[in-house]
């Protein structure tokens, strides 16, 4: 009797280790879960309810608000605790007030499809300038050095704020899907929050990447008042960095909510 070739005896085993890697190989890789939460009131401050918030903002105790509408566009400064409007600039009837942001003694503010830009003195709400950029402007939000910029897309560009010239882009994805209608932004604890435009979910953004980090769900916060308007949506987020407080509001909305974020399914201290 012939001796069996040692690689034929070894073949059986070879390609049964092989059947099994291409079973693995073949089986769908389980998908990234982007962590979900959900949120706690801690405090209600007055809002004026016939207020069109496009862009918001926390500042020295104030809050700042940029609202929308021709013929009815402002950017406003506000006493949280009345709700009483302490300084208010009205835009021409021509343009459509939309995001803001506070840099430095400057306040930004966007339009919506006039492609230009107001800069104001932050004590006296003095204009100071204009600026130009291309597209439609929602969003405004700075990281202390540049201005973030969403134009309803699922891009943001990175403005130089001397001169808006676009530094770069980023693109919004949540794993591997454009997360589109990237609206009112915010930079809290290093990461750019972003409401989507109808909808009750902010995404909370890597600047660097443009990964969705996680998902915040606001869904139930306004109450019935929602409803009463189409556009009465969610579409003001703003943060006050030495209390650590988060602030959302939304169009139309005669409230704003000091609110805290909490990962879903996790009780309540």
């Amino acid at each position: 009797m012939k001796a069996t070739p040692s690689f034929l005896l070894a073949l059986p085993l070879f390609l049964i280790l092989s059947s099994l890697a291409a079973a693995q190989s073949s089986r769908p890789s389980r998908p990234r879960s982007t962590p979900e939460y959900t949120f706690e009131v801690v405090n209600r401050f007055p809002h004026d309810a016939n207020a069109f918030t496009q862009g918001f903002a926390y500042h020295g105790g104030y809050f700042y608000e940029g609202t929308g509408r021709n013929g009815k566009s402002s950017l406003r400064q506000i006493k949280p605790e009345t709700g009483e409007i302490v300084r208010k600039v009205d835009l021409a009837p021509e343009f459509f007030g939309e995001g803001i942001t506070i840099l430095g003694s400057e306040i930004f503010q966007l339009t919506w499809q006039s492609h230009t830009g107001f800069v104001y003195d932050l004590n006296s709400f003095q204009k100071l300038r204009s600026f130009q950029y291309d597209g439609e402007g929602w969003g405004l939000a700075t990281d202390g050095h540049h201005l973030f910029l969403s134009d309803g897309s699922s891009e943001i560009r990175v403005l130089d704020p001397a001169t808006a010239s676009v530094r770069r882009r980023i693109k919004v994805r949540d794993e591997k899907t454009a997360v589109e209608q990237l609206n009112e932004l915010e930079f809290v604890e290093g990461e750019l929050y972003a409401n989507v435009w109808h909808s009750d979910r902010i995404a909370r953004i890597s600047p660097r990447t443009g990964e969705v980090m996680g998902w915040i769900n606001i869904s139930g916060l306004p109450g019935p008042f929602y409803h009463l308007e189409a556009e009465a949506v969610l579409n003001g987020i703003a943060y006050d960095p030495e209390h650590k407080r988060l602030f959302v509001t939304g169009k139309l909305w005669p409230a704003i909510f000091e609110i805290r974020v909490v990962p879903v399914g996790s009780k309540k201290p």
